[in-house]
C-alpha cells in the first residue's frame, strides 16, 4: 500500500507489470482521484491569523499617511486662500473620516472576514455591487492611489540622489520590490509597513516641532470672504476637498486583512478609531505649522511646503532630511497598499467573482501571491501613463463613489 501524508491511502492494482518488474500499476481513475485530493488540500489552505492591535493601528495609519499630506497642503492653498478656510477644509475632512471610522468599526465587529469593504457591500446590497467595487479597486481606486504615490516617490528620489532616472522607471521598480516582499506573507508585509510607519511619524513630528520652535512667523488672521456661502466660495471649498479626500482616504483598507487578525472584532475596530483620530491630529498640526511659517500666500506659492518649512527652521540640511522622510513615507504607504488590497481580489475569487487562480494561497507564506502580483502590474501601468495631478483626479473621482 502506498501511503501519502494527510491523505487516505490509495489502493494499488496488481497486474502483469508487478509480476515481471516488482512494480505497481495504478489505473487512470486512481490517478485522477489522487490529483483531486491534492487540489482539494491546496484549496483548504487558509490565511494565518497572526496580526494584533498594534498591527491593525499601524495598517490604518499607514493606509492614510502617505506623501499626500506633504503635497496636498499646498494643493488646498491653491484653491482656498485664507487660513480659516484652509484649516476648515482639513477639519471637515477629518470629521468625515471619523464618521466613516465609527461605521467601519461597527461593521468590522459584525463581519470580521477577509475582504473588508468588499464583504460589507456583498452582504448589505448584492454580490453584483461588490463585484463592481472589487474591479474598480483593481483598475482605478487602489492601484491609482498606489501609482500617484509612486510618482511622488520618484520625484523625491530624483531630488535626493541627483540621479536623472526616468520617473516612470523608478516608480515601477519600487512597486515591483514591495510586491515581492509582500509575497512572503502578511507578517513580513506588516513588519515592513510598521517600520515605515514609525519612521513617517518621526518625520512628521520633527516637521511640527522644528517648524513651530525654529521656523519663525506667526499665524495671522485674515478677513473672511464677504459672502462665505456664495457659489464661488462653495465651489472653491468643494475643489479643495478633492486633495483633502485623497489625503484622508485609505483607512478602510485595513479591513481587507481582517481574516488574518487574531481577534478582528476587537483589534480592528479599536485600530480604526485610534488610527483615524491620530491621523486627524497629525494633519491639523502639519497644516498649522505650514501656515504659521509660510503664511497662506507662501503655502499657495510652493509645491514642496514641508521642505520649505524645514529649510526655514534649520537650513538646507533640514529640507533634505524632510525630503528623505517623505520618500520613506511613500514607501510605507505603498507597502500597506500591497499588503491589504489583494485580499479583496482573493475573497472575490473564492466567491467565484474573479479568476480562480487569484483565490489560491501560496503554501509557504499563506499569501495570495497571484492577487498581489496582479495588483502590482496594474499599478505600474497607471504610474507610467500620466502625471501626479492626472492620476489624482482619475483615482479620487471613482473612489468617492465607494467611500463613506
Amino acid at each position: 500500500m502506498l501511503r501519502t501524508p494527510h491523505l487516505n491511502p490509495l489502493p494499488l492494482l496488481k497486474g502483469r507489470g508487478e509480476k515481471k518488474h516488482g512494480r505497481c500499476a495504478r489505473s487512470p481513475r486512481m490517478l485522477d482521484d489522487f490529483e483531486h485530493l491534492i487540489l482539494k488540500r491546496m484549496d483548504s489552505l487558509k490565511p494565518r491569523q497572526q496580526l494584533g492591535l498594534f498591527d491593525a493601528t499601524m495598517i490604518v495609519v499607514g493606509g492614510i499617511v502617505g506623501a499626500g499630506i506633504f503635497a496636498n497642503a499646498s494643493e488646498v492653498a491653491h484653491r482656498v486662500h485664507t487660513p480659516f478656510l484652509i484649516l476648515g477644509v482639513w477639519v471637515l475632512g477629518g470629521i468625515f473620516a471619523m464618521w466613516g471610522a465609527f461605521i467601519w468599526a461597527e461593521l468590522a465587529t459584525r463581519l470580521p472576514g477577509t475582504g473588508g469593504q468588499y464583504l460589507y457591500l456583498r452582504e448589505a446590497y448584492h454580490p453584483a455591487v461588490a463585484f463592481v467595487y472589487g474591479w474598480g479597486l483593481l483598475l482605478v481606486t487602489q492601484t491609482g492611489g498606489m501609482a500617484a504615490v509612486a510618482v511622488i516617490f520618484a520625484s523625491y528620489f530624483r531630488a535626493l540622489t541627483g540621479l536623472a532616472w526616468n520617473g516612470s522607471v523608478t516608480a515601477a521598480a519600487v512597486l515591483l520590490g514591495l510586491t515581492g516582499i509582500n509575497c512572503l506573507g502578511a507578517r513580513a508585509g506588516s513588519n515592513v509597513q510598521s517600520v515605515f510607519m514609525l519612521l513617517r511619524i518621526a518625520a512628521i513630528a520633527g516637521l511640527v516641532i522644528f517648524g513651530f520652535a525654529l521656523g519663525g512667523g506667526s499665524l495671522k488672521s485674515e478677513p473672511l470672504p464677504a459672502s462665505p456661502f456664495s457659489p464661488g466660495v462653495l465651489a472653491s471649498i468643494g475643489s479643495a476637498m478633492v486633495p483633502v479626500a485623497f489625503a484622508y482616504g485609505g483607512w478602510q483598507t485595513a479591513t481587507f486583512v481582517a481574516g488574518e487578525m487574531r481577534d478582528a472584532r476587537r483589534d480592528l475596530s479599536r485600530g480604526l478609531l485610534m488610527g483615524v483620530a491620530g491621523v486627524v491630529a497629525l494633519y491639523l498640526a502639519v497644516n498649522f505649522v505650514c501656515l504659521r511659517v509660510l503664511g497662506s500666500a507662501g503655502l499657495d506659492a510652493t509645491m514642496t511646503p514641508a521642505s520649505d518649512v524645514m529649510r526655514a527652521a534649520i537650513g538646507s540640511r533640514g529640507a533634505q532630511w524632510i525630503a528623505a522622510g517623505i520618500a520613506i513615507s511613500t514607501l510605507g504607504f505603498l507597502s500597506q497598499s500591497v499588503l491589504t488590497a489583494p485580499r479583496v481580489y482573493y475573497a472575490m475569487a473564492r466567491d467565484g467573482l474573479f479568476f480562480a487562480s487569484v483565490g489560491k494561497l501560496w503554501q509557504r507564506s499563506r499569501a495570495p501571491v497571484v492577487a498581489i502580483i496582479l495588483q502590482g502590474l496594474a499599478a505600474i501601468v497607471i504610474a507610467c501613463s500620466g502625471t501626479y495631478g492626472q492620476i489624482l483626479n482619475f483615482e479620487v473621482t471613482v473612489d468617492f463613489i465607494f467611500s463613506p
